[in-house]
């Protein structure tokens, strides 16, 4: 992917990181927001959402984008020390 794409989706990437850390999924279903995501190709987007940390899954017809948390992702770079093993809530 091109620095040109990274631009114009770095932020739908701050919307999408906000949104997945209150919910397990983030659906893409607006036009212009669609839009972008199609001007991608699909190699670019899976990508993309590697690079965050996010599953993404295109669905009915390619009218709905949705990102996932992608927990084994995370859980192989907690393993390698890439991220704070996360404990119990403090008291």
């Amino acid at each position: 992917m091109d620095q040109d794409h990274f631009a114009a989706l770095a932020p739908m990437a701050r919307v999408i990181a906000q949104q997945l850390a209150q919910r397990p999924e983030y659906f893409i279903t607006h036009p212009a927001e669609l839009k972008l995501f199609h001007s991608v190709g699909d190699k670019e987007l899976r990508r993309f959402a590697h690079e965050h940390g996010w599953r993404v899954v295109r669905r009915v017809g390619g009218r709905q984008i949705e990102f996932y948390n992608d927990a084994g992702m995370r859980w192989a770079a907690m393993r390698a020390g890439d991220l704070p093993a996360e404990g119990p809530p403090a008291r």
